[in-house]
């Protein structure tokens, strides 16, 4: 009966603060603690007895009151870290201020003459602790974030005490050294403390204030200034926070040590609480937020993980992380044959994120990545959520990020050395079955994307095709399937009506003739295969090349569109039959919802051309040099984050960001434009090529009377070029290079991602969001 009575006094006190009409003095106690100190109540039963439009109201009518109650919890806070939190009333009474914020802070943050009131100060309330002067009082938010921190090391309430004995006095909490006390063992630390569920459930807590406090950032409006950092982020990451490297420590242990399988005995996530598994997803979303911070506009120096993820060097704490990230992204796709015997997580957005923020900060730990044989472990993982998100809508998101992140390591040689590798473990994916490498598994899961994804994903194509060019001089032998899909995509691409109907169509052409002149060059002897696919396929080639420029005949193209609706046609692309115990990528169920992202800049803003010499080595090309990229289109054409056209811009903002730059509507092709880039497509290796097997090629089928395939093969795997070819072109590299508009991207993306998957309690649900618009599909 007693929770019910204590929910009941704790709803008295809601209405008691939302009806007085007169500000409430601090110092009434009486009143202040009915909202923590008698009362049992959970998260959820917080969220419950205090109504939005109740805290809204009294921010509105009586917003002394709410300041009160903000600066009174945050005291409690305080009082707790200091004590200790020995006894079990002080940590009940930190609980329920740490909810009573969490709930609070959202409706502070939305109100934009409410959002510095965390950066004043409050009287009384020095640095020193002291009766000091007033101009030493600390800012609210730093006073609530350095007692979060505290209370995330607290002996015997979020960490395992180091005292021998009860008769021993118990730890003063400031003469701790939080480093000896972190959380699991991994990085810089060895030791696993026993498991406590009760620790667990107190840092889950404190962490979902901390994400709360973070979560400003949702209430700005997207901008791709720099400077605008976030305060609270900010402060949590200086020097003045003790905890800093420690926590950054613990929770990066705590993710990259999780296992959610455990024993492996079936069905037991079932049958027993997982407590491990809420405190690591909030644990790695208090990561990313505190990773998406950046220390080169900070003046003081910082000791996060833009610093500690920048010093980390250790090749065993690099292989902690990266098999700790590999085997989480794989969960949802280990196969077992009682079907949902084994626990799946949710959280593979999150950690898609934070591998990306680790690569982007840490040179040497994506070089390591590169070097490992362990990064197929990741990349399997990404085509999986790649193929089974293409047709949903409400995860384009996911779809991005899977993509840069291929195309981040795809800028590496060794990425493209390693693809060479057998595909050999079956993950079921709804793609044709094939026998070959993982290049292979990736050029077949692309083609699927690119013919059955949704029209939201073609601003991706670019970047698909740019990562199979990047990998393309390393691929030592494609198999017929992969090869076939190669072909069709080009076949698709250079369709006079597709080449005609937007101004930047022909780029596609572009990327994929490098594909086959690289492998033509670099790779001849092992693609018999792409050879033989080339020859079938040889009138693609030559209706290139004999493209009609005249106006006439773009008008007749463009006809063809009104016909064909189908962007690309699925036909003649032979699927076969797709692997066992896959299930069809399947649309978003209606009324999913889903927030809207900002537009991604053009491929020549995410990357940069780099040249291979013939040592390995890469050198930058100058920006003058490739003013012209070598598709000959002035890079303007891509630059304006322009979704293409025939792609509907989903969100409000995005419409008005882009009616000045797209005009596409208006654009209509030329004879002078179609010259411009038909003179440069680079067509004379594959000419060269065509002109001295096909002849051979018919004379033997002539000659021995052969319809079989495979002879052919044989021919063509004994044959050479050398000699017959044009000089081999050098090689180009489109490396990503880092800039403010993917940044943005990253954080709408990552702020969408915590939003939707912060349900029970709903932290930010209903609050007036600004960063993004939650929409339904």
């Amino acid at each position: 009966m007693g929770s019910a009575d204590s929910k009941l006094n704790f709803r008295k006190a809601v209405i008691q603060l939302t009806t007085k009409t007169q500000p409430v003095e601090a110092t009434d106690d009486a009143f202040w603690d009915q909202f923590w100190a008698d009362t049992a109540t959970s998260v959820q039963d917080v969220f419950a007895l205090v109504p939005a439009a109740e805290i809204r109201a009294v921010r509105e009518e009586s917003p002394s009151n709410l300041a009160t109650l903000c600066y009174k919890a945050v005291e409690k806070l305080v009082q707790g870290a200091e004590s200790g939190c020995h006894t079990e009333k002080e940590r009940q009474i930190v609980l329920n201020c740490c909810r009573l914020l969490t709930r609070i802070l959202p409706y502070i943050f939305e109100d934009p003459d409410w959002r510095g009131f965390f950066w004043s100060t409050v009287p009384g309330a020095g640095r020193g602790g002291g009766d000091e002067d007033d101009e030493n009082a600390r800012p609210l938010a730093e006073s609530l974030l350095l007692a979060v921190t505290d209370l995330l090391f607290c002996p015997d309430f979020t960490v395992q005490s180091h005292r021998r004995s009860t008769v021993d006095t118990a730890e003063d909490i400031h003469s701790i050294d939080s480093c000896e006390y972190i959380w699991e063992a991994g990085v810089g630390f060895a030791h696993s403390p026993q498991p406590n569920y009760i620790h667990d459930l107190n840092r889950t807590e404190l962490l979902k204030l901390l994400l709360t406090c973070f979560s400003e950032a949702m209430y700005l409006p997207p901008s791709s200034d720099s400077s605008n950092t976030n305060p609270w982020v900010q402060f949590f990451c200086s020097t003045e926070n003790r905890h800093a490297l420690p926590l950054f420590t613990s929770l990066l242990n705590v993710v990259c040590a999780y296992d959610p399988v455990g024993y492996g005995i079936p069905y037991n996530h079932l049958l027993f609480s997982d407590y491990r598994e809420p405190l690591v997803e909030e644990a790695a979303q208090v990561l990313i937020v505190t990773l998406d911070y950046d220390s080169s506009t900070s003046s003081s120096p910082t000791v996060d993980g833009t610093t500690t993820g920048t010093a980390m060097d250790d090749v065993d704490d690099f292989q902690f992380i990266l098999k700790g990230v590999a085997r989480l992204l794989s969960n949802p796709l280990v196969q077992t044959y009682l079907p949902n015997s084994a626990k799946k997580i949710q959280f593979h957005q999150e950690l898609l994120v934070l591998f990306w923020k680790l690569c982007d900060f840490n040179k040497k730990f994506l070089f390591f990545v590169l070097k490992s044989s362990d990064v197929l472990d990741i990349l399997v993982p990404i085509l999986y959520f790649l193929n089974d998100a293409r047709a949903d809508q409400s995860r384009v998101g996911l779809m991005h990020i899977g993509v840069f992140i291929l195309l981040l390591l795809s800028g590496e040689r060794n990425f493209g050395v390693r693809l060479n590798k057998p595909y050999s473990v079956r993950v079921p994916m709804d793609i044709p079955v094939f026998t070959g490498t993982h290049a292979d598994l990736l050029i077949i899961v692309f083609h699927k994307i690119i013919t059955s994804g949704h029209q939201r994903l073609q601003p991706l194509f670019d970047c698909l095709l740019t990562i199979v060019v990047n990998v393309s001089p390393y691929l030592k032998s494609l198999s017929m399937v992969a090869a076939n899909k190669l072909l069709h995509l080009l076949e698709a691409f250079s369709t006079t009506w597709f080449l005609f109907s937007a101004v930047q169509n022909h780029h596609l052409v572009f990327f994929l003739l490098e594909v086959f002149n690289n492998i033509i060059q670099y790779q001849f002897d092992g693609n018999s295969n792409l050879v033989y696919a080339v020859i079938r396929k040889r009138n693609v080639f030559h209706q290139l090349a004999n493209l009609p420029t005249d106006s006439q005949s773009i008008q007749k193209g463009l006809q063809r569109k009104k016909k064909t609706p189908e962007p690309i046609s699925r036909t003649n692309s032979q699927d076969g039959v797709s692997m066992e115990g896959s299930r069809p990528a399947a649309p978003a169920e209606p009324g999913t919802l889903k927030t809207s992202l900002v537009a991604t800049p053009g491929i020549d803003k995410l990357t940069e051309k780099s040249q291979v010499s013939e040592d390995g080595t890469m050198r930058s090309l100058e920006p003058e040099a490739s003013q012209l990229s070598p598709e000959g289109n002035p890079p303007a054409a891509l630059s304006d984050g322009e979704p293409w056209s025939g792609e509907a811009s989903h969100s409000r903002r995005d419409r008005r960001r882009l009616s000045s730059a797209s005009s596409s509507g208006q654009w209509t092709p030329t004879p002078e434009w179609v010259m411009s880039w038909k003179s440069k497509l680079p067509l004379q290796t594959i000419m060269r090529l065509l002109q001295v097997l096909v002849p051979q090629v018919e004379k033997i089928c002539i000659d021995k009377g052969l319809t079989d395939e495979s002879e052919i093969l044989k021919f063509l795997q004994h044959g050479t070029l050398v000699g017959l070819l044009p000089v081999p072109h050098p090689i180009l590299i489109r490396k990503y290079q880092a800039n403010s508009g993917t940044a943005m991207w990253f954080r709408t993306y990552m702020w969408g991602v915590i939003y939707l998957r912060n349900v029970d309690p709903p932290i930010w649900y209903d609050t007036d969001v600004k960063l993004f618009e939650i929409q339904r599909v």
